[in-house]
């Protein structure tokens, strides 16, 4: 008999005997059990979803939204799929018209291939150099040499220290450091850290040359003049931002009380170079007043011309002005009784030319007894016009109790006025020495530019000649060296020791300098050519500027500078301190950009022109330009 579900599922009451029995169910049962199931929870959810409905209204809104953000996005990335569809269609039309253009050259490429037959590439020939070229790369710490290495030369004694970064009580670390730094520029130290060299280099980079003994060194900027406050607001008001040449030598000389023979251009602004000294003399002396006043002024300028008196006048009075100080012009071509007025009510500074100042000087409107600060501007101009014995009239008037001591051992008395003379001209004639000799106590003779007899000491040779036949030329004037010495320039420091190793080899006491040595390395080297240990130096252009090495016979330049500016410092290592010298430029095809340059200095020193130089296209124009015109004979040279 078949039992009820009720009877199946049993109740609660049921014995757990009966409870424990197995059931067994037939397949209707089991469908209704499963139907009964799934029915009975539904009102329950049903229940609760309505009773979130009513607790949150909005629901069913954010259902919706959400709906409408789903649609967007499909909307979204179906126009991004088209896009992309765009993107990739066009990019296969542009290969495909490529591939269509590439088919066309071709096809006009076997056109001319079969009309004009076919360009066969030249083959590259290399050559042997090229083949051999010898590669030395090295470290400065691998250098074992005597002359460098500079364990043989300052020996360190052991200390008792050890551990990490020392090796037998030598710190390394601080060795390492001080053989690998980098020399710095002038521009980049400041003034207690600049060394001789670096002042060489600093006087080259603006063509200062000086003669004479205990030169102070020039001065770099305004700052470093030792000028008063006063004059240095009044420099900057002027505009005047950094020195000049001229000023940047003279005037450390004029804060001195040198005497100074300044050889310069008009408009090297020299005019400057005597004003700020003399305004800085004068602002220490006792001011004018009704006991001093008939003693003349304090200092006396001379000019040749009544322009060249004006133009100083209105420099000076724009610096005098504020250290309240008086300026009276005498020039000729002007009331003398107006200026003879001026001049007696009193003035510091009295700015004349030589034949105005004489007239003044023979009908007592002036006299020069605290006179002593005299200026002589364009003196090889004046002497030029005839004014030498109205100059040293003027000279002669003024007190001679405080000229300087005539031997150069005597220490100048700093608390003591002296006679200060400023003398300036573009060349050293014959009469401006006259002058100097008579009135000048150990003056320095300060240069700047190309001024002078300086660049006529040296014969300039040039040799057109392939690359490869400059080593045996090199050794052919070596060979003619005999006991004296010679630089060797080159480009880089490769060739610099290939070239050193290959003399070495053949038995020339070589040395090298250039960048890749430390400083201490590179002074070595120089001391040991200076002492005579080696008579050749290769060096790049590390050492062709700011070295100072006396008798050196010749220089030879075995790589021709890129630019123009480093030949001329290169030549002049040679043919210094008054000595003649003798400069030897290889100059090779490769070297035309800078062959119409080399040209104009040979031709400006009337040095021999190579005749190769002298026909090839590129020395008759500058590079850059195009000719507008047929050469002059003007530019013709002189032809070996």
């Amino acid at each position: 008999m078949k039992r009820s579900i009720n009877q199946v599922t049993g109740s609660t009451s049921a014995t757990s005997a009966d409870a424990n029995k197995p059931v067994f169910l037939s397949k209707a049962q089991r469908e209704e059990l499963a139907l009964n199931r799934r029915h009975d929870p539904i009102p329950d959810h049903r229940l609760l979803r309505e009773q979130l409905d009513r607790s949150t209204p909005n629901r069913s809104e954010r259902r919706r939204g959400r709906d409408r953000d789903g649609d967007r996005d499909r909307k979204r990335s179906f126009r991004e799929r088209d896009r992309e569809r765009e993107e990739e269609e066009a990019k296969s039309r542009e290969k495909a018209r490529v591939e269509k253009l590439l088919d066309r050259e071709k096809e006009l490429d076997a056109i001319k291939e079969q009309y004009l037959g076919v360009k066969k590439p030249k083959k590259r020939v290399s050559k042997p150099s090229e083949k051999l070229r010898f590669s030395f790369d090295w470290e400065n710490t691998e250098d074992t040499s005597r002359d460098t290495n500079a364990l043989y030369q300052n020996p360190r004694e052991a200390q008792l220290l050890f551990g990490r970064g020392f090796l037998a009580g030598t710190d390394r670390r601080q060795q390492k450091k001080h053989y690998t730094s980098v020399d710095r520029h002038w521009s980049d130290k400041r003034l207690d850290e600049m060394s001789e060299r670096d002042w060489r280099i600093f006087k080259e980079d603006f063509n200062i040359s000086y003669k004479g003994s205990k030169i102070p060194p020039p001065m770099r900027s305004w700052e470093e003049s030792k000028l008063s406050s006063e004059l240095l607001k009044a420099v900057e008001r002027a505009g005047y931002n950094a020195p000049r040449p001229i000023q940047m030598a003279a005037i450390p000389l004029g804060l001195q009380q040198r005497d100074v023979i300044g050889v310069a251009e008009t408009g090297s602004g020299k005019t400057h170079a005597f004003v700020l000294p003399m305004l800085a003399y004068i602002a220490r002396l006792p001011p004018m007043s009704e006991e001093n006043i008939r003693e003349g002024p304090y200092a006396v300028v001379l000019a040749p011309t009544h322009e060249l008196a004006q133009q100083i006048e209105k420099e000076t009075v724009k610096f005098a002005r504020c250290l309240g100080l008086r300026v009276v012009l005498t020039v000729g071509g002007q009331s003398i009784e107006e200026q003879g007025l001026k001049l007696a009510q009193g003035c510091e500074i009295v700015i004349a030319t030589p034949g105005r100042l004489i007239d003044c000087l023979e009908r007592r409107l002036v006299v020069l007894n605290q006179c002593n600060y005299v200026v002589l501007d364009e003196a090889d101009r004046m002497i030029d016009m005839g004014f030498e014995p109205q100059v040293a009239c003027v000279l002669d008037a003024m007190p001679s109790s405080n000229l300087k001591p005539e031997k150069e051992e005597e220490e100048l008395d700093e608390k003591k006025i002296y006679r200060t003379t400023y003398m300036f001209s573009a060349t050293m004639a014959s009469g401006v020495e006259r002058l100097a000799r008579k009135y000048l106590r150990n003056p320095v003779v300060v240069t700047i530019g190309t001024a002078g007899k300086a660049t006529d000491l040296i014969s300039q040779h040039v040799i057109m000649m392939k690359e490869s036949e400059k080593f045996f030329r090199l050794q052919k004037l070596l060979d003619e060296l005999g006991d004296k010495t010679a630089f060797v320039f080159v480009n880089t420091r490769i060739k610099c020791h290939s070239i050193a190793k290959s003399l070495d080899k053949a038995g020339y006491r070589v040395t090298t300098s250039h960048g890749g040595k430390s400083q201490e390395q590179r002074e070595i080297s120089l001391e040991g050519f200076r002492a005579k240990r080696y008579n050749v130096l290769v060096a790049t252009d590390v050492v062709g500027r700011g070295i100072d090495i006396q008798d050196v016979a010749h220089v030879i330049n075995y790589d021709m500078p890129k630019p123009i500016e480093m030949y001329t410092h290169r030549i002049g290592r040679t043919g210094r301190a008054g000595k003649s010298g003798v400069a030897t430029t290889f100059l090779t095809l490769n070297d035309t950009d800078v062959f119409y340059d080399l040209k104009q200095i040979l031709v400006q020193s009337n040095s021999a022109v190579p005749l190769e130089l002298a026909r090839h296209e590129a020395s008759r124009f500058k590079p850059g330009t195009v000719p507008d015109r047929p050469p002059r004979h003007s530019d013709t040279g002189y032809i070996n």
